[in-house]
């Protein structure tokens, strides 16, 4: 089968989701290919240029879902409305991909276009619900810094210790946090927290922003 962008970047993806981020190697996915790992640079000249096409495939398909999903909305939906769904299927999108979100995390450093739209993207909402210029740019950064941050978790390999019979003592010191901790699912934690965000932000001083309802 030819080489093509396409089948490197999809090797890479694929041996990022075993090794991780810092032991992809050209090498590792030139032996995926079964090809010299020569061949991969006439296509992707180094390790750097292809986790820039990484994390730009996961931030272009995040992109693509949100338009998808934004279309759908009723045409009276509210800035906090296309907000939270631009933040859903962000989140379900680089899900998709062991290891996604630090693919997302690091696209500023790489300068991914397809980051850049998402931004872009926010940024848009933010200004049509009249948020101050000066604060849109910590609002869009909040709101994909809080995404990723959430599917990091998610995506975390490390098991949460329960909170059982052996961890009276827990329970006794830190009540709130145990209670807090099993009171809603991780679908619903993160559409609560999402909309905890943007009522921030649409309250903030010299904003003219709506609700959003």
């Amino acid at each position: 089968m030819k080489l093509t962008t396409d089948r490197i970047i999809d090797a890479g993806m694929a041996t990022f989701a075993e090794v991780g981020y810092q032991a992809l190697s050209m090498r590792q996915v030139a032996e995926r290919l079964d090809v010299h790992a020569g061949s991969l640079y006439y296509h992707v000249r180094n390790k750097n240029a292809l986790l820039q096409l990484m994390a730009d495939r996961v931030a272009r398909q995040a992109y693509d879902a949100g338009t998808a999903v934004l279309a759908g909305l009723p045409a009276d939906a509210g800035w906090q409305a296309r907000i939270e769904a631009q933040a859903r299927t962000l989140r379900e999108s680089i899900k998709r991909h062991p290891g996604g979100a630090i693919l997302l995390a690091d696209s500023p450093k790489v300068l991914s276009e397809g980051a850049l739209a998402l931004m872009e993207r926010l940024l848009r909402t933010l200004a049509d619900a009249g948020v101050p210029e000066r604060e849109r740019i910590i609002g869009a950064d909040t709101v994909l810094s809080y995404v990723t941050g959430f599917v990091l978790q998610e995506q975390s390999e490390s098991a949460a210790p329960g909170v059982g019979a052996g961890s009276a003592d827990l329970v006794e010191r830190f009540p709130l946090t145990v209670e807090g901790a099993s009171m809603y699912e991780e679908d619903e934690m993160f559409a609560r927290s999402i909309r905890l965000l943007c009522e921030g932000i649409g309250n903030l001083p010299g904003g003219n922003a709506d609700s959003g309802e």
